[in-house]
């Protein structure tokens, strides 16, 4: 019988998380970073995506973009790379034959990119374009405004993408201080995940890292700082068709006993079609296309919020819905019945995602860099067994509160409409 999963510390701090999968045909391999947004100052606000771009633009093994590109694509290779606030993620999935190459590329490119200047600026239009995309979509940039107004003028309140003028004006050498001050050994997680053995995921990680860089100081952020007493609002006037809101609470941290307890809410709140926002929002009264509800959690905060998609004349009937659903579950204890289906629901959507080794290398290498520990999907399924109806409700007692309450609004509204401030309250 196969391990669920092994980790190895290699002794100048790299881990390597291992999860053997019999009954697949590929394999993915996942470099994750303790490094994003959040670690940035202000002026260089944007540098740790804009730096996850030029990852991909050359080596001296492989000198441009369409050389990295061209290999890849030959074995038909899924590949990509993320950056969030506090971490960096560089990955590619292929068939398993082809495990020690997708290594090599891989490890190419997160050790060896040559950050060459001229590459910098002709990429700095490549950015500028996603951010203006990103912009155009309210959909996608409503959850930029809501953080926003979550945390203001400080790292976890900027956009990942950061400001324009950053981007227009970040020096080539920043990347490369950047880089080398962040991206190391003891910093880095490398997840295998696929039909590879223990022995050959610890070989090919000696053979293909061995030139990591190494350090001994990991950069801490700076600690989170909330001041609120009353319901945040904050409106962006777009002459839109359909206005975009995220409407939420201050919810728990990554480490937090109970945050299992939000998800748990969240699924009952806003998970699926049969979910109480679902069912009232759109089903009975038609105010919305799209509707529903999600928890979030970084290492010292975390939020609980509602996100939906509103015809503009009908996004006071809206609010007042989703906030009228908020009080129903902190003023009345949820069944026996709905607590069950919310738990089955979430073990059931994580057993779908670990058939997919990309989504499996994630899950325990994502738990590794963050919280520097494991639970299987097994201890997790344990956990939220556990929840019982008197956590739910203890939970909403704690979260759905005045002075926890933000909405964000894109949409045809004036900055400052009293009639959207107005009835935004619990």
């Amino acid at each position: 019988m196969l391990k669920e999963f092994d980790l190895h510390k290699f002794s100048n701090g790299l881990r390597l998380v291992t999860i053997p999968m019999e009954h697949t045909k590929t394999v993915t391999v996942l470099v994750m970073v303790g490094t994003g947004s959040r670690y940035e100052t202000k002026e260089i606000n944007g540098i740790s995506h804009f730096l996850e771009h030029m990852m991909f633009k050359g080596t001296e093994k492989r000198p441009g973009a369409l050389d990295i590109s061209h290999e890849l694509d030959s074995i038909g290779a899924e590949y990509n790379a993320f950056t969030s606030k506090e971490y960096t993620g560089y990955y590619a999935k292929a068939g398993a034959e082809h495990f020690g190459f997708v290594m090599d590329v891989i490890s190419d490119i997160f050790l060896n990119s040559k950050l060459d200047g001229e590459e910098i600026e002709k990429e700095r239009g490549v950015v500028i374009q996603e951010i203006n995309m990103n912009f155009d979509n309210p959909m996608r940039h409503i959850g930029d405004v809501y953080e926003e107004l979550m945390y203001g003028d400080q790292p976890l309140g900027w956009d990942i993408a950061g400001p324009k003028e950053n981007i227009l004006n970040i020096k080539a050498e920043k990347f490369r201080e950047y880089f080398n001050s962040h991206y190391f050994a003891k910093n880095t997680v490398v997840a295998v995940a696929g039909k590879v053995g223990l022995e050959e995921a610890k070989a090919a990680v000696e053979k293909y890292f061995s030139n990591i860089r190494e350090r001994q100081e990991v950069f801490k952020p700076l600690p989170v700082f909330i001041r609120q007493d009353k319901p945040g609002v904050k409106i962006i006037h777009k002459a839109t068709d359909q206005s975009h809101m995220l409407v939420g609470v201050r919810g728990y941290d990554v480490f937090h006993p109970k945050k299992e307890v939000l998800k748990i809410m969240s699924v009952i709140l806003g998970g699926g079609m049969s979910s109480r926002l679902f069912t009232e929002v759109r089903e009975k009264r038609g105010l919305a296309y799209y509707v529903g509800s999600s928890t979030d959690s970084y290492l010292d905060t975390g939020d609980f919020s509602t996100f939906a998609g509103v015809e503009n004349t009908k996004i006071h009937s809206a609010v007042e819905v989703i906030l009228g659903e908020y009080a129903k579950i902190r003023n009345e204890k949820v069944s026996d019945q709905e607590l069950q289906k919310a738990k089955d629901y979430i073990k059931g959507k994580m057993a779908i995602s670990f058939e997919s080794s990309d989504d499996l290398a994630s899950f325990y290498a994502g738990q590794e860099l963050m919280e520097g520990k494991i639970a299987t999907p097994e201890e997790k399924f344990e956990k939220l067994n556990r929840v019982t109806v008197e956590d739910v409700y203890a939970a909403a007692n704690d979260i759905f509160k005045p002075e926890k309450l933000n909405m964000a609004l894109i949409g045809p509204f004036k900055e400052e409409d009293p009639s959207i401030y107005n009835i935004v309250k619990l």
